[in-house]
């Protein structure tokens, strides 16, 4: 009997010792500071009380936004909306002899807010809609329909904008500039907020790239990073087109490793094989709030999951505007649960997983000495982002001065079932981390 009990206990230390990390083994952690998930809490269009209410209440909480940006309409801006193509009188008289089609719908889907008349717009964003819904057939009868009416006189003369157009005026850029430095993320939302699946290649690209360069010109290049297609798009066209221009894109980010539930899809992320999941959820005057913080409470039971918040309005000013009561409560529930989600932009989380999914990482322990090494091949430019890596440690180590560059930091260190173990961040592509008992 004493032999078996010992045979098992040389067993069970054979095994506890098997499973235990070796010291120096380094991985790099699934979210930054190795909290259970992230969230992003975006806007769109960026009406004046997004900048007025909410940002203040952000503020004071401390949270970071990512505010998506129409740029057509701020002072100072060098692109605003046009139609560039052939003579728009060209393109009338031509709709009274040839019907709409695939051929000729994008130019005059594209024109038709270019009129110089009140009401060709909306036909626009109807017939955008539709090619949203893959409904093409349709929207050729929803342009055929705006041209035999501009034919006809029907419309009056005058420049239309649209709803989010209008509702963004009041912000200038050197207003941009100082909530940017507060720590806030500015994207692009396009010059005019369109319809980008409506629109011909031309006028498609005007919209992607002049937005883009007024955002590099007033704010530089690292708020050149995201962007967001109005109406949430995803059709695969626009995508193409956006996604080389920006590096990443709310409305679609294809990565083999992500699983992209969109804000108009009821989903929940359920079972998954990819390594994350982005959760998209968008608020409306009609969501109890309950049900908003459900989303939070989704995000935390599970260690996979990004929750992308999309808003709007704030106190009757923009779509679906929500009460600024509202919003302080609904932000304060995420700054009460920091400690386990991590809350940054959305171009700071989609920077992070990328970089973490294309780093290597190698570590050697040598003389009671720890050294680190993290790289990715990805722009450097844009892929700037530290990542939190986790190295196991020799047992008797009580704390970690922790070493990159110039920069120092004496670490306590933690303990789990694999051993003893630090957290810390390193910036990749930069010289080796050093890690020394203490």
């Amino acid at each position: 009997m004493k032999k078996l009990l010992l045979l098992l206990l040389i067993i069970i230390i054979w095994y506890t010792n098997l499973v235990k990390a070796q010291p120096g083994k380094t991985s790099i952690t699934k979210w930054q500071y190795d909290r259970t998930g992230a969230v992003s809490i975006t806007w769109d269009d960026g009406s004046i009380n997004q900048f007025k209410v909410a940002l203040p209440i952000l503020n004071r909480l401390q949270l970071k936004s990512t505010f998506f940006i129409i740029t057509g309409q701020i002072p100072g801006s060098q692109y605003h909306g046009r139609f560039i193509g052939r003579p728009v009188k060209d393109i009338i008289n031509e709709t009274a002899t040839v019907p709409t089609n695939k051929t000729n719908f994008y130019e005059r889907a594209s024109a038709a807010g270019y009129l110089g008349l009140i009401g060709p717009l909306d036909y626009h964003y109807q017939a955008g809609s539709l090619i949203d819904a893959g409904k093409p057939n349709e929207a050729y009868k929803v342009i055929d329909d705006c041209y035999s009416k501009v034919r006809k006189g029907e419309f009056k003369p005058g420049i239309q904008h649209n709803t989010e157009y209008t509702d963004a005026h009041g912000t200038t850029w050197a207003d941009i500039k100082k909530y940017a430095a507060q720590g806030h993320e500015f994207a692009s939302h396009m010059i005019t907020h369109p319809r980008l699946a409506a629109l011909d290649e031309t006028n498609m690209l005007y919209e992607l790239e002049k937005s883009r360069l007024d955002v590099l010109h007033h704010l530089g290049v690292r708020y050149t990073f995201s962007a967001e297609g109005p109406f949430g798009t995803e059709n695969e066209r626009v995508v193409a087109y956006a996604s080389k221009i920006y590096p990443a894109l709310r409305n679609r980010m294809p990565e083999p490793w992500l699983k992209e539930i969109s804000r108009s899809n009821p989903a929940t992320p359920g079972n998954t094989n990819k390594e994350y999941v982005q959760f998209q959820r968008g608020a409306t005057t009609q969501t109890p709030l309950p049900v908003m913080k459900s989303w939070v409470d989704t995000t935390l039971n599970r260690k996979d999951t990004w929750l992308v918040l999309t808003h709007h309005g704030v106190d009757g000013i923009g779509w679906e505007a929500l009460s600024h009561q509202e919003l302080d409560e609904y932000f304060t529930y995420i700054k009460n649960h920091e400690n386990k989600l991590w809350v940054a932009s959305f171009g700071d989380v989609a920077k992070y997983m990328r970089e973490r999914q294309s780093a290597k990482v190698q570590s050697i322990i040598k003389s009671g000495t720890v050294t680190v090494t993290i790289s990715h091949p990805l722009n450097k430019t844009m892929y700037n982002l530290p990542l939190t890596l986790k190295t196991y440690l020799p047992a008797n180590w009580k704390s970690a001065i922790i070493t990159q560059g110039n920069t120092s930091k004496t670490t306590q260190v933690a303990t789990d079932a694999l051993g003893t173990y630090v957290l810390y961040q390193a910036y990749p592509n930069s010289i080796p981390v050093i890690l020394i008992s203490r």
